[in-house]
Parts: C-alpha cells; sequence; structure tokens
C-alpha cells in the first residue's frame, strides 16, 4: 500500500528561512532522510504546496516517459524570465518547440567542429590568468574564461571583454536577487515596495540594450562570421521570416547566462577533485599530456579523452550545475500509487539522486571510473546532468567539448594542489563553487 506523502508545514519553512535563503540543500537532505524519496512542503499562507523529489523512477516519468503533461513552472517563465528574457530556457509549448527548431542546428556536431578552433583559441588566452606557485581562487578564473569562450563562439569579436564583463555583473547581481524572491516568496511585497524589483528589471534592460548594439554592429557590418550569431540571424520561421530583434536578444541573453555559468561551476569542482586526488590527477596527465589540439584534429583528439571526460562527468554527478529542475503538471496524474492535481508543482533534486546510495557505491566519493561507457545504459536511468527529455540542455555538446579542452590544456601545463578538506558550495540558479582555493604548480617541460 502507498504511504500518503508527509506535508512540512509553513511554520517549519519559516523557522528555517534564513538557512534556506543561504543554502536550502542541508534543509531537503534532512526531509528525505526523514520523510523518504518524495514529499511535500506548505510554502504559502493560502495552502499552496510543492513536491520535492529524488525518486529516479519519478524523474523519469516526468521528464521522459510522460513530459507531455509537465511545463516548466512560473519559477522560470515568470521570475527567471523577467531578468534573462522569454527564450529557450523560460518558455514552454508551441513557442518553446519552433525556437528549439530555431536554435538547434547552431549546436549540431558539425556546426560545433567549426567554432572548435576559436574555443580553444579564447581557452589559451584566458588561461594566462592562472597564478602558478601561489594559492588562487578557480571560480573567478573559470567564470571569466567561459564567459569569453561563448563571446567569441557567438560574435567572433576580439574587443568586446569591457562589454562582457558589464553583462557577466548584471547577470551575477540579478541572480542573486532572484534567489531571495525564490527563497523568500512571503517577501515579495517588501522587495516592490523598496524598490528591488525595478532596480534589477532596469539592469536587465541595460544587459538587452548592449546585446542589441553588438547585434546592430554585426548587421551593419555586412560579413558573415559563420558563428552562433550568424546562425540565429539566419534562422527563419516556417513562413520565411526571421526572428524578431527582441527574441534573438532574449536567445542571446539565455545562451551567456546558461552557457558560461554551468560550465565554470562544472571547470572549477572539476579541478578542486583533481587537487584532491593526485593520482587520478595523474591518470589525465597522462591521457592528455601529448594531446595537441588544432582545427583539423580536435574532434579526433576529444573523442580520445576518454578519461578526462569521466572525471568531469563524475564532477557533475557530485556537483550537478542544474541541481534542482521544476516542473508543474498540466493535468492530473498518478505517480508511484499516489494521486496529484493539475497544476502540481514539482521539484526534482538531482543533487540527491547524484548521491542515492541506492544507485552509487560509495556516493560521495570521486571515482570517475564508474562513467566507463560499459555501464552508460545502466547509470543513464539516474544521472541527469544535462537534463532529460526533450528539453535535455540544446548546448550539451558545446559544453562538453569545452569542458574537456580546458581541464586537458590546464593538466598539460600544471600540477594542482589544495590545502582545503571540503569545497563550500553555493546554491543559486545553478550550484557554484564557494571560494576554491587551489595551487598552480608549472610542469617540468
Amino acid at each position: 500500500m502507498t504511504r500518503p506523502l508527509v506535508t512540512v508545514s509553513t511554520l517549519t519553512v519559516l523557522k528555517n528561512s534564513n538557512r534556506i535563503l543561504k543554502n536550502p540543500l542541508p534543509f531537503h537532505n534532512e526531509n528525505f532522510e526523514k520523510h523518504g524519496h518524495t514529499f511535500m512542503v506548505n510554502i504559502g499562507l493560502g495552502g499552496s504546496k510543492v513536491v520535492f523529489t529524488r525518486d529516479a523512477e519519478t524523474v523519469k516519468h516526468i521528464l521522459q516517459k510522460n513530459h507531455k503533461n509537465y511545463n516548466k513552472s512560473a519559477l522560470q517563465t515568470k521570475d527567471l524570465a523577467k531578468y534573462i528574457g522569454q527564450g529557450l530556457l523560460t518558455s514552454n509549448g508551441d513557442f518553446w518547440r519552433v525556437h528549439r527548431r530555431m536554435v538547434q542546428p547552431a549546436f549540431h556536431k558539425k556546426k560545433l567542429e567549426g567554432l572548435l578552433g576559436v574555443m580553444h583559441t579564447s581557452i589559451i588566452g584566458e588561461l594566462n590568468s592562472i597564478l602558478a606557485g601561489v594559492a588562487q581562487d578557480i571560480f573567478p578564473v573559470m567564470g571569466n574564461l567561459a564567459f569569453q569562450v561563448v563571446a567569441q563562439s557567438l560574435f567572433s569579436a576580439e574587443n568586446l571583454r569591457e562589454k562582457m564583463g558589464v553583462l557577466q555583473h548584471i547577470t551575477t547581481i540579478n541572480q542573486q536577487m532572484l534567489i531571495k524572491e525564490m527563497r523568500q516568496p512571503y517577501l515579495q511585497w517588501w522587495f516592490c515596495l523598496k524598490g528591488d524589483i525595478k532596480k534589477h528589471l532596469n539592469l536587465a534592460e541595460q544587459s538587452r540594450e548592449l546585446l542589441d548594439g553588438i547585434i546592430q554592429e554585426r548587421i551593419n557590418s555586412n560579413k558573415e562570421k559563420d558563428d552562433l550569431l550568424d546562425m540565429l540571424l539566419k534562422a527563419r520561421y516556417e513562413d520565411g521570416t526571421s526572428m524578431p530583434r527582441r527574441q534573438l536578444i532574449d536567445e542571446v541573453l539565455i545562451l551567456f547566462t546558461a552557457g558560461h555559468e554551468t560550465t565554470a561551476n562544472t571547470l572549477s569542482f572539476t579541478l578542486f577533485l583533481l587537487a584532491k586526488h593526485p593520482e587520478i590527477q595523474e591518470k589525465v596527465f597522462n591521457e592528455v599530456g601529448k594531446v595537441h589540439f588544432s582545427e583539423e584534429n580536435s574532434i579526433a583528439i576529444l573523442g580520445q579523452l576518454v578519461y578526462t571526460k569521466q572525471c568531469i562527468e563524475e564532477s557533475m554527478r557530485l556537483y550537478p550545475p542544474v541541481y534542482i529542475i521544476d516542473r508543474v503538471s498540466l493535468d492530473k496524474d498518478t505517480i508511484q500509487g499516489n494521486n496529484f492535481e493539475k497544476g502540481t508543482v514539482w521539484l526534482m533534486s538531482l543533487y540527491e539522486l547524484h548521491r542515492d546510495k541506492d544507485f552509487w557505491e560509495e556516493p560521495d566519493s570521486f571515482i570517475p571510473e564508474r562513467f566507463n561507457t560499459a555501464n552508460e545504459k545502466e547509470y543513464a536511468d539516474y544521472f541527469f546532468p544535462f537534463g532529460a527529455g526533450p528539453r535535455m540542455c540544446v548546448g550539451n555538446n558545446f559544453a562538453m567539448y569545452e569542458m574537456i579542452m580546458v581541464i586537458a590544456e590546464i593538466i598539460k601545463k600544471f600540477k594542482i594542489t589544495t590545502s582545503r578538506q571540503e569545497v563550500a558550495i553555493q546554491p543559486l540558479i545553478s550550484l557554484k563553487p564557494k571560494d576554491v582555493s587551489l595551487v598552480f604548480t608549472n610542469r617540468a617541460l
């Protein structure tokens, strides 16, 4: 007989509001351990409830088996969209399907081959900011690197660093505001009264104006660069019309936000884990030490770096950049014997699922070998680093190519160590590391 789901009260949420605002993951874990793989949370005085789950079958049901019954919730389509626009990440239904078809070709593997040279040049240039022989927080370095890779791949321009710095700053502070809104919805009236919402919406508009200027410069130049912006400018709806300027800006803004942040997070976590496990780091060095990327052989080299990829996958298991996935049901549904009404909001914890001891041996340990390709079909049922189903991240190949290149070039050049026993985490829109202090020592040539 199916056990009714436990509901965590509004009072309990309010009592824990400060720690939830800082880091909700311990609160989630306590309730999962106490109430099982799925439980409800009463988040408002009006009785609105959210269902939390780390159950693998439930996640597969919502994202894959019955995905047509689930849309992204207002957390993304309304709250996040007001800051980064209405595009692939923040839309649903026919609007999403149409724009997915338009954007998808830009991330086809054949198209990405042409961007690998630009990607590699950007990576090499940014690695000059790594300081040898001193402790350095690597997260800002990886953030700048990932941002520049996206900027160069989108715009193929050399003079955008200052503008990209402004865009990166706005993205960061708007995200911090959004987190306050999401985790303290009962204070929405106060944020509006103080003018916080208006201030950050104005900043979002500044970022759009900045991108609009860059796009107009490209159009005025009458030059084709064969970069991602060119592909988006050439994309057409079924009636032959091009994407409206506002929509184009929103799609570019979303590519920046999603494209650089999750990559920077994963690279920082991966470098920390390699620093903590020198024997694994040396295995990576033995694999990457003799490879040299060029425009002619980059795809072939990437395919050879199997163990490097496994290290990145294991890092994304332990620290999934998208640690929570939200959905809302379009109609009633029955899951694991429980009936759920239309409009039920789900929050699926990939952070918890990726550490579930029912699926992972030594779930808190860094063991890249568990991602041996022979096990791929097995872990595909409970490993979702880029999401799953039709809404899997459109840029997953772009991100993986970039991350393998970065790790390969860093480990070829440096031996990495750290005095930190653990890395602090900062769950915002994505799962960020906090103060990843590493020491890079030049390897002898």
